[in-house]
């Protein structure tokens, strides 16, 4: 793709593609997945001019480091790689809690970059902040990643704006990754304006609300037996009822605009601030075109108003998680 769509990431200098790839779903939590298929759709994503790839190391647990770092491997130079530490898995995927200790967080490095097979790692997130740890003391061992070299640039997950502060002022936060869509809209409060101030990038991740906000879910029966969707609370019960209405809702002002709803849903997201990038994850190529196409889609001030009337905040029924 020529002169594909960039966003700066934070004060690194380095531009990112607004819409990147959530590699998750490849290893982890949907149901099973093809790794051949999965290490294609990496390579025809870096064709298209994506370039913002994330992955975690308790993904799969320990798997999607080493299927993207593979997949990737030849074309190195053209991929901003994100990975992520603190959540702790056993090998049986049981979660064992978080963990924000300096020697947790060195370690942790290593290790990823070995799974991965590079030398640096583009961004490198605190998955979850330790509630045991102060921030200043993970960011501290973060940043000696960086001045080793191991690490070009910081991130944070799922923190609050007093969390971020503390850690910018131990070294530059370049990102901030939280869930954020048109059913996840929480950020709005006071996180979206923090970034905006410290020139930190947003990035959004469940842009799609999991996949419940391309229409193509209206019940748990359809999805895998191992998909942890299954148990999420917004997905049964009364709460997926009223969550279907907010996707009716979706669909009509899609259909008048002549894209889908997850073209809708995503465009959404990159018009809520220059400093927010989306990072939508899929198996499928056909779904992978269809998200990239929302680079494309133009909502107006109206538009806006509308989905603000018809998906305001708080709409959504049931818990996060």
């Amino acid at each position: 793709m020529s002169n594909p769509p960039r966003r700066p990431l934070g004060a690194t200098g380095v531009s990112i593609s607004p819409i990147g790839l959530g590699c998750m779903g490849m290893s982890d939590f949907y149901g099973a997945a093809n790794e051949a298929e999965s290490a294609a759709l990496l390579n025809y994503a870096l064709d298209q001019g994506v370039n913002f790839f994330d992955t975690a190391d308790m993904y799969g647990p320990w798997t999607n480091e080493r299927l993207v770092g593979a997949a990737l491997r030849a074309r190195r130079d053209e991929a901003v790689i994100a990975t992520k530490f603190a959540v702790m898995r056993d090998a049986d995927g049981r979660f064992l809690g978080i963990n924000g200790k300096p020697e947790y967080v060195r370690a942790c490095c290593d290790a990823s970059l070995e799974r991965l097979g590079v030398e640096t790692i583009d961004l490198y997130y605190q998955h979850r902040v330790d509630p045991n740890t102060p921030i200043e003391d993970t960011v501290g061992a973060m940043a000696e990643l960086v001045a080793a070299g191991k690490v070009r640039a910081l991130g944070l997950s799922e923190a609050t704006p007093d969390q971020i502060r503390r850690a910018h002022a131990v070294h530059p936060i370049t990102a901030l990754q939280t869930e954020y869509s048109l059913w996840s809209r929480d950020p709005e409060a006071e996180l979206l304006d923090t970034c905006r101030e410290l020139g930190i990038t947003f990035v959004a991740y469940s842009p799609l609300g999991r996949g419940f906000l391309t229409g193509a879910i209206s019940s748990t029966e359809q999805l895998d037996p191992t998909d942890f969707r299954r148990n999420n609370p917004r997905f049964t019960g009364e709460n997926l009822q009223q969550n279907l209405k907010l996707v009716e809702a979706v669909r009509a002002l899609a259909a008048e605009k002549g894209v889908t709803p997850a073209q809708l849903a995503l465009a959404w997201t990159l018009h809520r601030g220059e400093h927010i990038v989306a990072i939508p994850g899929t198996t499928k190529r056909s779904r992978f075109d269809e998200n990239l196409a929302a680079n494309q889609v133009t909502l107006t001030a109206e538009d806006l108003a509308a989905l603000d009337r018809h998906i305001p905040v708080g709409a959504a029924a049931g818990g996060r998680y």
